[in-house]
Parts: C-alpha cells; sequence; structure tokens
C-alpha cells in the first residue's frame, strides 16, 4: 500500500470483524479498512495512515463505546511487542472469530462441500501456555511513545525480549511475559540482570558486534527445563561464568546449553550447540510415552493442547491394527509413536535431520518396534518410488508448516489412494488450497478446529478426508 501524503481521521467508525492476521476490520463509504486496536462492536475513531485504492490500514485513536467482547489486556506490554494481539477480546469471542476463519477457508477459498465444523477445542490456560520461547539481545532499545514524548534520557540501551514487527534492529524490553510458565521470567530477568552486574555486551545486528545475541527457553509439561544461550562475539570466560552463574541460580534447570552464532540470521541451524551441564535434551511425557527434545527440534508449542490434538487425529484416522500409516512431516515422530501401537507400521518423513534423529531415539526408548523414519524434502522423499519400495499406505496423517504442502506432495498422495487423509494445519487458508486439490477424489468427513494459541489468531484445524 503507498502512503497518503496526510492521515485521514474518521469519527464514529463500527468494528465488524477480525482478519487472519489479528487485525480488526471495519467499512467505511465501501473502503475495507484493517486497523490496530480494535475489537468487534467498538465504535472507534480511526488515524487511517495507508490508502490504496478500496484497502485501508488505521488506528484506533478514540474508543467511542466499547465492544462487550472487549476485555482489559493482562500484559504491561499489550499494543507494543506485537504478539498476543488478541488480549483485549474476550476468550469466547476468540474462540468464535477462529470458528469463523476455518469455516470461510474452506468454504470461500477451498469451495468445499463440508460437513457442519465442530465447535474449537478451546484451550484450558489463555496464558502461560508455551513450552517455547525465543529472546533476544540487543543494544538498541525500543523506546515507547511515552519516553520518546517526555524526552526521557534513557540510559540503559540493553534490551532482552522481542524484536518490534516491522523492526529488525529494534527489541522491547520484556519485565513479564504472559506466554510462559515460570521459572522462565526470573531466567530472562536474572540473565539481564547478570549483564548489567558484569558489563556484558547485547549483539548488535547492523554493526554485527556484541556478545549476548539469543536466549531459548523450553520448558515441558513434567517440569524439565531447558536453557540455550547463544552469543556472537567468543568470550569463552564470560559465556562460561554466566552459564555458572545460571546452572546454580536455578539447579532446576534440565539442560543448560551454548552455542557460538555468527550467522546474519539468528537461526540455529547449520550450529554446533554444545552442553554445559545437564543433559543435551529434556523428555515431554504423553501417555506413558516419553519424547526427548533437543535444542533444534520441533515440538508442539502448547504441551498440554498438543495433546489433544493428537487425540482428535488418532481418532480421526481410527486404526484397527493392520494398517500401514504414513505420518508425514513428522517433526520428533510425536504423532508417529503416539498412533504407533494402534496400527500395523507407521512411516514417518521429516525434512529436519535432528528432529529424525530424535523421532528414532523417542521410537527405542519407548519399546516401538514398529516406525520408520526418513529425512530430507519432502517433495523428493515421498515419490511414487518411495511408496512402491515402502507400500502403498491405508492411512496418510499430514502435519505440514504454515504454507501446505507441495503440489508435487499433494499429486504423490492423490497417486497412493489411501482410504484415509488426516490432515492437521496450523493455517487454514493453505489447508483449504490442499484440500480443493483432492476434492475430485475425497470428501470431507469431519472437520474440528483446535485452539493451540490464545490471545492470537492462529488457530489449528483438523480434517478427516475418506475416498470417495
Amino acid at each position: 500500500m503507498g502512503k497518503v501524503s496526510k492521515n485521514i481521521l474518521l469519527n464514529d467508525v463500527e468494528i465488524i470483524d477480525t482478519s487472519v492476521e489479528g487485525k480488526s476490520v471495519a467499512k467505511h463509504e465501501g473502503m475495507v479498512i484493517f486497523c490496530e486496536g480494535g475489537v468487534p462492536g467498538d465504535i472507534v475513531d480511526l488515524d487511517v495512515y495507508k490508502k490504496k485504492s478500496k484497502l485501508a490500514e488505521a488506528k484506533v485513536v478514540a474508543i467511542k463505546s466499547p465492544s462487550p467482547n472487549r476485555v482489559i489486556p493482562e500484559c504491561p506490554h499489550f499494543g507494543v511487542c506485537g504478539g498476543c494481539k488478541w488480549q483485549n477480546m474476550s476468550y469466547s469471542s476468540q474462540l468464535h472469530y477462529k470458528q469463523k476463519f476455518v469455516s470461510d477457508a474452506l468454504v470461500r477459498i477451498g469451495k468445499l462441500d463440508i460437513p457442519e465444523i465442530s465447535p474449537v477445542f478451546g484451550n484450558n490456560e489463555s496464558f502461560f501456555y508455551r513450552n517455547k520461547l525465543e529472546f533476544s539481545f540487543s543494544n538498541k532499545k525500543w523506546l515507547t511513545a511515552e519516553q520518546i514524548k517526555s524526552e526521557e534520557e534513557v540510559a540503559d540501551r540493553n534490551a532482552v525480549g522481542f524484536h518490534i514487527p516491522g523492526r529488525f534492529d529494534k527489541v522491547l524490553d520484556i519485565t513479564k511475559c504472559f506466554l510462559q510458565p515460570e521459572p522462565s521470567n526470573l531466567i530472562r530477568n536474572e540473565v539481564r540482570d547478570y549483564a548489567a552486574k558484569h558489563n556484558l555486551s547485547y549483539f548488535d545486528i547492523r554493526d554485527k558486534n556484541g556478545f549476548l545475541r539469543t536466549l531459548m527457553i523450553r520448558i515441558t509439561g513434567i517440569g524439565e527445563i531447558m536453557v540455550v544461550v547463544a552469543i556472537y562475539e567468543w568470550l569463552e570466560e564470560e559465556l562460561f561464568s554466566l552459564l555458572e552463574h545460571l546452572k546454580n541460580k536455578f539447579p532446576e534447570i534440565t539442560s543448560l546449553q551454548y552455542v557460538h552464532s555468527n550467522k546474519a540470521n539468528d537461526s540455529l541451524d547449520g550450529l554446533e550447540i554444545k552442553t554445559y551441564s545437564g543433559r543435551p535434551y529434556i523428555i515431554e511425557e504423553m501417555e506413558g510415552l516419553q519424547f526427548k527434545i533437543s535444542a533444534k527440534s520441533f515440538y508442539q508449542t502448547n504441551s498440554k493442547q498438543a495433546y489433544n490434538l493428537y487425540k482428535i487425529a488418532r481418532e480421526f484416522a481410527d486404526l484397527k491394527g493392520d494398517e500401514l500409516v504414513y505420518d508425514l512431516y513428522t517433526g520428533t515422530g510425536t504423532i508417529a509413536n503416539f498412533i504407533a501401537r494402534k496400527c500395523k507400521k507407521v512411516i514417518g518423513v521429516e525434512y529436519n535431520e535432528d528432529s529424525v534423529r530424535d523421532a528414532d531415539i523417542n521410537s527405542k526408548d519407548n519399546n516401538i518396534s514398529n516406525t520408520f523414519f526418513v529425512a530430507g524434502d519432502m517433495k523428493n522423499i515421498l515419490t511414487d518410488n518411495f511408496i512402491t519400495e515402502h507400500g502403498k499406505p491405508d492411512v496418510i496423517i499430514t502435519d505440514p508448516p504454515r504454507a501446505g504442502m507441495h503440489e508435487d506432495v499433494v499429486k504423490v498422495i492423490l497417486n497412493a489412494v489411501p482410504a484415509k487423509i488426516v490432515y492437521v494445519s496450523c493455517n487454514p487458508s493453505t489447508q483449504a488450497r490442499d484440500l480443493a486439490m483432492m476434492s475430485h477424489m475425497y470428501t470431507v468427513v469431519k472437520v474440528q478446529p483446535v485452539d493451540m494459541f490464545p490471545q492470537t489468531a492462529h488457530v489449528e484445524n483438523v480434517v478427516l478426508l475418506v475416498k470417495k
């Protein structure tokens, strides 16, 4: 969208909907306006700062009449950090609009003939539900509007927290995050205090210098804790002193690790992560099964709700014990191992080699012998030759990333002609696109949305397809 030369102020506009990105939506004289800070049902004044044709973007500058669905956000950083955009909306309303997202995607985008969608499976905990967070260090703290207006002199420009949306070099210093249970906040704040006391430098993403770069914290449902400190400049004495301090301050840390990260981006791919104390992994449990999770492994970031998600996928598959199941995008093999006792064999395919190693280990540790895992790009691995070699699946369970499945993968699935496909998705829009490509051969029988991420617009969706 192009910038207008002068902002437009609109008065007494009603917020009527939400967008899949988490913004609210209003309409004015045929123009659709995506708004920051609105809740459906609000009557507001809008400052329109971008406009192009019949689309515009705006900020809510005054709430004339609040929506009955509006609530007071818990987090002091709401509206600044860019996360948890729906904290100002009641949880029941959040579920309503997530249900609407799924319906709109399948009907409008996919143009699918679908059964009645089951009510969204809500999350029991609307805060402190994430098992993994990654914080960034920066020597360019984001200053709040109040600090700038007051021309306050901010002596400490270091920040550890989250990047401001649209500003790769600016980080909001987080005092308390409502996403992850303790000791997450305690650990992050202790690192900040220790760094200030010992004059440790923070990463400068523009000039490429500084010591502290990122901090990963993972906490499993059984209380195991992983902490990974990533540094840019290699200062061994300073690093090991910090790690020793964390080890002594938080003896409950199960896995304390570090990594020398001098890449252009914050990704840990290709880097060697070393263990300072404890184990190089943490353990999650589910129905008596234990899953080892290493620093680079993917695992659903809401452990308790992941259990419900997997139970729904297993229920949809309705396994009788003699099936060959393909588990695509298997990650650490959680779904594969979760369903292995209900079928003849599970073949898991996953891009990340670290995750596949964890999947193999998880099978061995749980005395599961009927799984087989393969690492590689899905569209290159899952070919007709692969199916000829390993057998035609009776059931395919697929849980792709947000981008959905590559068209070549969809073609191979159709050529395999499984009796059932269970499609687990974190993006109903790309899921609808993929389902449309399969609609000539498969019928959508069940649809079950699952809320994995309260306070956000994200929703998972599980669909059962049965061969026509």
